[in-house]
């Protein structure tokens, strides 16, 4: 009896990865929990530990691969040198089926949590086809993600059993691979590809191809397709970049407003990062779905400026770590949430939630795009604390090293535009939370002090929050509790 290896939660918002290293090969013996391979997605990378003692008996996914949540990456024998006897598939890791072999199930992968159903969209190979293990069949489009079936066995496609345009379950069977130079009879043979017409460029391009498409700055005009209706797979795009380079005006062509042949030349096309494709969904995402308001105020920076000045050495020499005015709007924050607790909570259907603690998001901008880490009861945390945690993952984001659980489960956000020069800026909530706080530059400015004008280092101070839960009273109530935290910061010591 054989374990299956599947690729675990990634994540908040991430429905996919890659497949990077295999650190085992099939045949190697495992232990239970040593990591068998490593998978990398837009924010961070993930180690596939072993579930189970055992013979790694087939890999699935292989180095390269894209891959969805609860895909299945792998299979482990029970015993040392055991593979699953029960598994055609397992045979074809070392060798393809000899001709007249038993034929193997292609099924529907998983397709990820809440994911019941997908279409068939394109088939990359038709009835009687020889294919190799893990070479692409077809794809399945969800609404969700794209999901390319790689061959279970080295073989020949003997039948197709869901055409594309089918809607299918998550346990349908998609196709039969027969054993090699054995090709059974289809019953109902797929139909050859349509020849390219100059109407179906409009067509979806394979996932993979637009991926090589981008990384070598080529465009679908560039590369003619031989999938269905003229679809661009990835084997066109490796024998366009084979080819010598098509002529200028080909370059042109676009579904685009018409541009300037000159201008056309001096342009760069790139492919969004899945990172920069998640950022954009989910702030869209967000302002569809709350009714997001901002509320502005300044705050005079002055006595937190002081007394940062006065301790930020013996704070350094004691701690081990510098002090920063994070710690005090952290801080600030968490005491103006125990007074508005609504800004600290969140929307579950027809239930408001209510934190009785504060997970603080603290935003940061990384080489690859904006992260969010969160700080764990950072309510109950001292200033050293959250100065030591804001560095520690702070250097973890900018290297990429975040894990998935550090980013999750924040109730409030704070950002810093600040620390680039913004003066004055509305952020997006961070959904589902109800409540983010923008932080700006602190700038010098003129201010009447006791009737007289005095230069002080003000910022302002912006609140978005989600109207539906947050009326205008508490949004306003707590801003002021911020500034008056930030300007007397005695009271952050008294908790008043």
């Amino acid at each position: 009896m054989s374990v299956e290896v599947r690729v675990p939660t990634l994540g908040e918002s991430v429905t996919e990865a890659t497949v990077a290293t295999w650190f085992k090969k099939p045949g190697d013996t495992v232990a239970v929990d040593e990591m068998l391979c490593e998978l990398e997605t837009d924010k961070v990378t993930v180690e596939v530990p072993s579930p189970a003692a055992g013979t790694l008996a087939e890999i699935v996914a292989e180095e390269g691969t894209t891959v969805g949540v609860d895909a299945l990456l792998a299979s482990i024998g029970e015993g040392a040198g055991a593979a699953p006897a029960e598994a055609p598939a397992a045979a074809s890791a070392e060798a393809p089926a000899a001709g007249g072999g038993e034929s193997v199930d292609v099924m529907v992968p998983t397709l990820g949590e809440s994911v019941t159903e997908a279409t068939v969209s394109t088939w990359f190979k038709k009835v009687g086809d020889t294919v190799a293990q893990d070479e692409m069949l077809c794809e399945l489009e969800t609404d969700k993600v794209s999901v390319e079936v790689p061959s279970p066995a080295a073989g020949v496609l003997s039948e197709i059993v869901a055409a594309e345009g089918t809607t299918v379950d998550a346990t349908a069977k998609l196709a039969v691979i027969g054993g090699a130079g054995a090709v059974a009879a289809p019953a109902a043979p797929a139909p050859a590809p349509a020849a390219p017409t100059a109407s179906a460029k409009d067509v979806e391009d394979a996932p993979s191809a637009k991926k090589l498409m981008a990384e070598n700055n080529l465009s679908s005009a560039d590369v003619q397709g031989t999938g269905r209706d003229g679809r661009v797979m990835k084997g066109d795009v490796l024998a366009a970049m084979a080819a010598p380079k098509a002529a200028a005006p080909a370059a042109v062509a676009a579904p685009r407003a018409p541009v300037a042949a000159d201008d056309v030349a001096r342009e760069e096309r790139v492919k969004m990062t899945r990172l920069r494709q998640t950022i954009a969904k989910r702030l869209k995402d967000s302002q569809n779905t709350a009714a997001m308001l901002t509320t502005y105020n300044e705050v005079d920076m002055t006595e937190t400026m002081a007394l940062r000045k006065e301790y930020k050495d013996l704070f350094e020499k004691k701690h081990g770590v510098r002090l920063g005015f994070m710690s005090f709007f952290t801080k600030a924050c968490c005491h103006a949430l125990k007074e508005v607790p609504e800004v600290n909570a969140e929307i579950d259907g027809t239930d408001i939630v209510y934190k009785n603690f504060v997970h603080m998001g603290i935003a940061a901008g990384t080489p690859t795009g904006l992260v969010v880490p969160v700080i764990r009861d950072a309510d109950a945390m001292s200033f050293a604390e959250i100065e030591k945690a804001i560095s520690e993952k702070g250097k973890r984001a900018r290297d990429g090293k975040l894990s998935m659980a550090e980013m999750q489960g924040g109730t409030f956000t704070i950002s810093n535009g600040g620390v680039y020069g913004s003066l004055m800026s509305s952020p997006i909530l961070n959904p589902p939370q109800s409540g983010i706080l923008g932080m700006h530059k602190i700038q010098d400015r003129p201010m009447v002090i006791n009737g007289e004008i005095k230069i002080r280092p003000m910022m302002y101070l912006a609140l978005s929050y989600d109207h539906r839960i947050v009326d205008g009273k508490g949004a306003v109530t707590f801003l002021v509790r911020v500034k008056e935290a930030l300007e007397d910061p005695r009271r952050l010591l008294m908790d008043l």
